[in-house]
């Protein structure tokens, strides 16, 4: 694995963590609480690695420029600006969620991810679109 191929790493673990995200949700839902850690805990650590990956790259390459013109530039920028303002708000999210949960404040853990589940899974998932219209456009 070379420097350039940590963006398509990225990725792949940015869309991991959207899918573990998803069955985590779906097992809680049907009271696997085992289960439901287990995907959460795997979709973090997906997204530890992701962070890891993409500092390492965009230390070694710095910022990449996109391309595309016209009506596509608008739409790149709007979910870049979302997306980097919201995995921002995420990472302190997702802490205190896994912190509650880790503590048994089962009942604290719930009123959080209802908001941390939807915004994590916004930027995992906006993550993966960003590269494919930076990398792949």
């Amino acid at each position: 694995m070379t420097l350039h191929d940590l963006p398509t790493l990225n990725a792949v673990l940015n869309a991991t963590s959207a899918g573990l995200l998803a069955i985590g949700y779906v097992l809680i839902r049907r009271g696997r609480r085992q289960a439901h850690e287990k995907a959460m805990r795997a979709a973090l650590l997906c997204s530890a690695l992701f962070l890891g990956s993409y500092l390492i790259y965009h230390a070694q390459v710095g910022s990449v420029r996109f391309q595309g013109q016209g009506p596509i530039r608008t739409t790149y920028f709007t979910i870049l600006i979302s997306h980097t303002i919201l995995a921002i708000v995420i990472v302190p999210l997702v802490l205190v969620t896994f912190w509650r949960a880790r503590q048994g404040r089962f009942d604290r853990h719930r009123a959080i991810a209802r908001v941390t589940l939807p915004l994590w899974a916004y930027v995992s998932v906006t993550g993966v679109v960003v590269y494919w219209m930076l990398y792949r456009l």
